[in-house]
């Protein structure tokens, strides 16, 4: 651990993506849940380290044996024990977001009261074995899983459904999420946001077809010209949270 120090807060959001306070305050939240112990061998805080050098750069258990001079079997077994008490804090890390209220002053978001968030799609490519690819290959004949974001306001993702294949459609991928075992819940009286690829259903707003409705559609100071027009610039002004989100992520 000595070798991957972080007390420079710098490189602790280089290694961990996140900055020593947030860093230290995770091992203290692990350690309250019980299920998380100091061992003649390694510390609380190495085995969420090497928990969150895998989810930060997508490294693989041998490239973490060279990082942290372990086993694979130890790398293994604390990355599994770190993700058990991680999930035994949803509850705590995983917070409902709070819809638009009917007072709200943002300029992006007052025209959709009781509104959650927004949703969508993206590529997200990977290597996998050849008999795979085929599934996977997108229309630009990349190989990617496509992935499912939801996010509130204000750029916290609330909810990620990983695995489709990249042939996938927007909408298929969004059946799967409500009816699954841990599905995307959606209360009545509230919804997400979504473009066009989407029907318009319970707890799912998307823009009137046949409409301009694009960010690019609305420069060069051009203006709506009609009820329907006004409501796809607000709907597609809003909605941009979901691409800002995903922007960062990939950049990441």
């Amino acid at each position: 651990m000595n070798r991957m120090t972080y007390e420079i807060d710098r490189r602790c959001v280089d290694k961990l993506h996140m900055d020593l306070h947030t860093f230290s305050k995770l091992c203290s939240m692990l350690r309250a849940t019980g299920r998380l112990h100091d061992t003649r061998n390694v510390s609380v805080d190495e085995m969420v380290a090497v928990f969150l050098n895998v989810l930060a750069h997508h490294k693989k258990n041998r490239v973490i044996q060279n990082d942290f001079y372990r086993s694979g079997e130890t790398i293994s077994r604390y990355f599994n024990a770190v993700l058990g008490a991680v999930l035994c804090l949803q509850n705590e890390l995983l917070k409902t977001p709070e819809p638009v209220h009917e007072n709200s002053t943002d300029e992006r978001w007052k025209w959709f009261k009781n509104c959650l968030g927004a949703l969508d799609v993206t590529y997200i490519r990977l290597h996998m074995p050849e008999a795979d690819k085929p599934m996977y290959r997108t229309r630009k004949n990349e190989i990617a899983t496509n992935v499912l974001g939801v996010c509130s306001q204000d750029m916290q993702f609330i909810y990620v459904l990983l695995g489709w294949e990249g042939s996938a459609a927007d909408s298929r991928i969004l059946r799967d999420a409500i009816s699954r075992r841990h599905e995307l819940r959606v209360s009545r009286e509230n919804y997400y946001l979504v473009d066009a690829g989407y029907p318009n259903g319970e707890g799912f707003l998307a823009p009137y077809r046949g409409q301009q409705y694009h960010l690019n559609d609305w420069r060069d100071g051009y203006q709506p010209t009609t009820p329907k027009e006004f409501f796809n610039m607000k709907h597609s002004l809003a909605r941009n949270v979901i691409e800002r989100c995903f922007g960062l992520f990939k950049s990441c």
